[in-house]
Order: C-alpha cells, then sequence, then structure tokens
C-alpha cells in the first residue's frame, strides 16, 4: 500500500512537472494555478463550512480548531506537488505561492463567516471563568491563535476582531460586579476583591491571551473598579481605609512602572 502510495506520488509530481515546463501551447501552468485554488473554494464552501455553520458555542470552537489545523496539513502536503508552479509561473509573474492561496483561502471564505461568533463564544466562555467555571483554556488558547495565525502572524486580525470587543465586554462585566460588590462589601472587602481580580485577569492573560492584551486589559478593569467606583466606596466608608488603599495603589502602579522601565532601557 505504501509502495503504491509512494509510486502514485511520484507519478503525479512527473505529470505536473510535465504540465509545467512545456512551452506553449503545452504549458498547463495557468490552469494549475486556478485549478488548484478552485479545488480549495469547492471543498471550503462545500465541507468546511457547513460543518461550521451547524455548529455553535463551545462545539462551534472545537471545529473551527479542527478545520484549521486540518486545512493546514492539507495545504502543506498539496503545495509539495507544485513547486514549479512555485519555482517558475508564480516566480516570474509576482503571485502568491501556492502556500499562499490554499491558506489565503480560509482566510477569505471561512474567516469573514466565523469571526463574530468564535470572538462572542469566546468572550462567553471567559466570563463563565470569571464566575469560577472550569472552562477548557487549552481550546481558547487555539481559537486566539487561529486569529493571529489567519492574519499570517499580524496581530491586527486579534486586536480589531477579537481584542477590541474583549475589552468592552471585561468593562462592562466589571460594571457589573462593582455595582453588586458596592452594596455589599465594606471598603477593605471590596479593594480585595479588586486585587483579586486583577490577578485573575494576568493569570488569564498567561494562559491563553495574548501577552500584549495585559497592559490594556489590566487598566481598563482597574479604571473600572477602581477609579469609576472608588468615590463611591469613599462616601459609604469615611474611616479613611479608602484613602490609605488608593495611595498603596498608586505606589504600587509608580513602582511597577519604575520597574517596566529600568528593564527596558537595561
Amino acid at each position: 500500500m505504501e509502495e503504491m502510495e509512494v509510486y502514485g506520488g511520484k507519478s503525479l509530481y512527473r505529470t505536473i512537472y510535465k504540465m509545467c515546463t512545456q512551452k506553449t501551447p503545452h504549458d498547463y501552468s495557468q490552469q494549475l494555478y486556478d485549478k488548484y485554488l478552485e479545488a480549495f473554494e469547492e471543498y471550503i464552501t462545500s465541507t468546511v463550512l457547513p460543518s461550521l455553520k451547524e455548529k455553535h458555542d463551545e462545539f462551534m470552537l472545537r471545529e473551527l480548531v479542527r478545520r484549521w489545523a486540518n486545512h493546514k496539513v492539507m495545504v502543506r502536503w498539496l503545495s509539495r506537488f507544485f513547486p514549479n508552479l512555485d519555482r517558475y509561473f508564480i516566480a516570474t509573474r509576482a503571485l502568491p505561492t501556492v502556500n499562499e492561496v490554499g491558506l489565503a483561502c480560509f482566510h477569505d471564505l471561512v474567516y469573514p463567516e466565523v469571526k463574530a461568533n468564535a470572538r462572542d463564544s469566546v468572550i462567553t466562555l471567559i466570563n463563565k471563568e470569571r464566575e469560577a467555571e472550569q472552562i477548557d483554556t487549552e481550546l481558547l488558547k487555539n481559537v486566539i491563535d487561529i486569529f493571529v495565525e489567519i492574519g499570517m502572524g499580524d496581530k491586527k486580525l486579534y486586536e480589531e476582531d477579537f481584542e477590541a470587543q474583549m475589552h468592552q465586554d471585561s468593562v462592562a462585566y466589571y460594571s457589573r460586579k462593582a455595582s453588586s460588590w458596592f452594596s455589599n462589601y465594606s471598603c477593605p472587602e471590596y479593594m480585595l476583591k479588586v486585587e483579586e481580580c486583577l490577578k485573575s485577569e494576568r493569570d488569564r492573560v498567561s494562559h491563553y491571551l495574548l501577552t500584549s492584551t495585559e497592559q490594556k486589559l489590566v487598566e481598563k478593569v482597574q479604571h473600572m473598579l477602581v477609579v469609576v467606583y472608588q468615590p463611591q466606596q469613599l462616601e459609604k466608608d469615611q474611616s479613611g481605609c479608602c484613602d490609605l488603599l488608593r495611595d498603596d495603589y498608586k505606589l504600587e502602579d509608580a513602582a511597577e512602572s519604575h520597574t517596566t522601565t529600568n528593564r527596558r532601557t537595561s
């Protein structure tokens, strides 16, 4: 069986080589290039998209991760049969390589259809984790990686299509929590809750979000919990505890900023 597969692969490789290296009108490079793209488009529209659209929430995320992993493998193996397209036809016409074409198909056809649902499903799981529910953090990490990989390593898709909405939802989430905590906790207890939340957000970044998210996320959460709601706590508690805790936060922020600056300049 393996010998037949090897022989079949060599035979196909030789056929493609001849189709790409003969002179006009027997040079079929353009047709091969077009058919290569067409094959991916047909597979995605007939198989991948229907499979993703019939699933929702966490099940859709798992299917997305599976389909993206399979797609990368398929692109990698199929592109090995077309080195002569890359070497001669594509190089002389400044076209995308066969590998780039295959990956771009997923970006162009799948990503626009699933990005909003994927983002919302991830944010839902994040909020479940904030409520102390167990979630699959490896799944979230894999989905986050898709935002970056489909952007060809550029973080722009991650920042625009996921991170921005996640920040907005985080602010809204902690606004609701702060309102509840204000009614049920004393000022010192409230500030301890704030400290716990900030630590949890930093841990969240280290587990499955991009490291570039940490500073922005922590700043937004801290602003909501400390700056927006602290004046109400000060009015509620006149013991002076909040003044001391607020000053401690300012000193900690200054010390952290000083340490970060020293690291960058050293």
